[in-house]
């Protein structure tokens, strides 16, 4: 006979995880009895949202399952926003999300919440584990289903339920089993026609092309095609490609805004980019994604075919001519070339009592390690991670796109860090996402996670204060009154420091890379930065420039002429 919880954790182990992220409490003590004589980890969290967001950085980078649990109630729910950001990159997460003895549900308990109608939203499976002689089963599926559909999975359980003893006689496990799916062969002839009749064929890859780099190169070369991609593709089509022109979207380059925008063909491959003003008006478009779903929900397209990218395009290859005329991928690179001159020169740094953003993520792109791997907080951190940081093939990102959440940065990077201790882990974080989590901090120093935080220090919400100023507002509830986080980190056991100058960034920056154990830098940078899109419109001209007769109206010229040099006299 064993308990629940000792079932429990067999079977999480047996179905590869290695670490489970919480905080202990009542309606769990008898699980985490358990996982304190089994070979699962478990990693003491101080809010369950960082818990969340770790376990999804861990298996995000690992495609491993990673386990999160705790309390019933208000621990529980603190899981929600991390558990919707884990959901949505597509990370392999089982939350065991407990509730109180079933005696006392229904009857207006403390603490009694009904975690199935929240979860079920932000999971691939939600169920609850009602009968002890589920406990196997029901953790198996649960398990399974996260792995294979690359998503949640939320078990809730009764916390009188965990120390029930059962036989457990049937051997339930997990299965991973390895498949191809790609259009039949009508689809793919009538594809092919396609692609060999288009003059200027364009393909948008998503995040869809994360192992299928070859496969789409190859394609890109064979049609002269040049290759777009989404911000969360940066990682898997950036590198070794000599048909890339860039990105797409608001955060994108001209090259690849002007790519999509000027093709009569535009292949979206595993792209499932929500934003449909960037997608072209007037061509012929054609989506192949492994999920049915997905066709047609961005923009409207004139073909959908389901299949996963690398298998998708191995059959399409022998359809294909080849095409000899490279005159609109040439001219698309020459652009690229161009943006990438552009963007190094925005790093250029002619003040050296200020220091702006684009100068601290090139710096860190040159000192940081070759296999390094990046998260960055929502907002202008993950901005400059996605254009100024350059991708390998080694090098590994992770950003909260499809979610878009705060303070995301640091947490994911201690679970990617915890489960890969011997690889350089880097979080890009804004201050006031540094802010809004900071209690766990202390989770690096007790848990001797060797993670590296940088702090943008520009003492505002700057994203959503650039926003306000483009849309033609003054800027309301956006400034941030912030320690000196170095000193801050230096109190709590976590090597510090501060940089106010450019001239001192590069040495305290190998300092901060060199330290052994979880170091932070806080660096001071320009608070007035735009974040300049792709093609700037008459409309954002004109809705900055009524910013700037409001700021003036309102006594506060000298910044907008600080605006005005920091951005457009640079």
């Amino acid at each position: 006979m064993e308990t629940v919880s000792e079932i429990i954790v067999d079977t999480l182990v047996k179905a590869g995880a290695k670490r489970c992220y919480g905080i202990v409490g009542d309606t769990i003590n008898h699980f985490t009895s358990a996982v304190r004589q089994s070979k699962l980890e478990w990693v003491h969290v101080r809010h369950e949202e960082v818990g969340a967001l770790a376990a999804g950085g861990e298996s995000y980078l690992s495609g491993e399952l990673s386990v999160c649990a705790g309390t019933a109630g208000p621990g529980s729910l603190h899981f929600l926003n991390g558990i919707f950001e884990s959901h949505r990159n597509g990370a392999p997460v089982l939350l065991i999300a407990s509730r109180i003895d079933r005696a006392e549900q229904g009857l207006g308990f403390p603490q009694d919440v009904d975690q199935i109608k929240l979860y079920e939203q932000c999971s691939v499976y939600c169920e609850t584990l009602s009968d002890p002689e589920q406990a196997r089963r029901i953790i198996s599926l649960a398990a399974q289903a996260a792995l294979n559909q690359r998503g949640v999975a939320v078990v809730e359980i009764s916390g009188d339920i965990f120390k029930t003893k059962i036989k457990d006689s049937l051997p339930w496990s997990v299965h991973r089993p390895k498949w191809l799916t790609r259009p039949a062969d009508e689809e793919l002839d009538t594809l092919a026609d396609k692609l060999n009749q288009a003059k200027n064929i364009v393909i948008y890859g998503g995040i869809g092309c994360r192992f299928a780099h070859d496969a789409v190169v190859k394609l890109g070369q064979h049609l002269a095609a040049p290759i777009v991609h989404t911000t969360r593709s940066k990682e898997f089509l950036e590198y070794d490609n000599p048909c890339n022109v860039g990105m797409n979207g608001i955060l994108g380059n001209p090259a690849g805004y002007r790519a999509i925008q000027t093709c009569d063909l535009l292949l979206c491959l595993g792209n499932d980019f929500a934003y449909t003003q960037f997608y072209p008006e007037k061509a012929t478009i054609i989506q192949v994604d492994i999920q049915a779903s997905h066709l047609g929900r961005r923009t409207p397209i004139h073909m959908g075919l389901v299949g996963d990218v690398g298998a998708t395009v191995e059959a399409l290859m022998p359809k294909l001519k080849e095409r000899s005329d490279k005159k609109f991928l040439e001219d698309l690179l020459e652009r690229y070339q161009k943006d990438l001159e552009q963007l190094q020169e925005r790093g250029h740094e002619p003040d050296p009592k200020l220091i702006h953003p684009q100068f601290v993520a090139q710096t860190l792109d040159k000192l940081a390690s070759e296999e390094a791997v990046f998260t960055a907080d929502g907002g202008s951190p993950m901005v400059w991670l996605l254009r100024h940081l350059r991708a390998n093939g080694k090098r590994s990102f992770l950003t909260s796109l499809s979610h878009g959440t705060m303070a995301n940065a640091y947490p994911q990077g201690l679970g990617m860090a915890k489960a890969n201790p011997g690889r350089q882990t880097i979080a890009m974080c804004g201050d006031g996402g540094m802010t809004m989590l900071m209690g766990d901090l202390l989770t690096l120093v007790q848990e001797k996670i060797p993670l590296k935080l940088l702090v943008f220090n520009n003492h505002s919400l700057g994203f959503v204060e650039m926003e306000q100023r483009i849309e033609g507002l003054l800027d309301s509830y956006t400034g941030l009154k912030n320690p000196d986080f170095g000193r801050l980190a230096e109190l709590i056991g976590i090597q510090g420091e501060q940089v106010e100058k450019a001239g001192d960034l590069e040495s305290a920056m190998k300092r901060w890379l060199e330290a052994e154990g979880p170091a932070l830098l806080d660096v001071t940078v320009n608070r007035l930065e735009l974040v300049m899109p792709p093609e700037v419109t008459a409309q954002q001209v004109s809705s900055t420039a009524l910013f700037g007769l409001k700021a003036i109206l309102n006594g506060r010229a000298d910044e907008v002429i600080d605006l005005l040099k920091d951005n457009f006299l640079r």
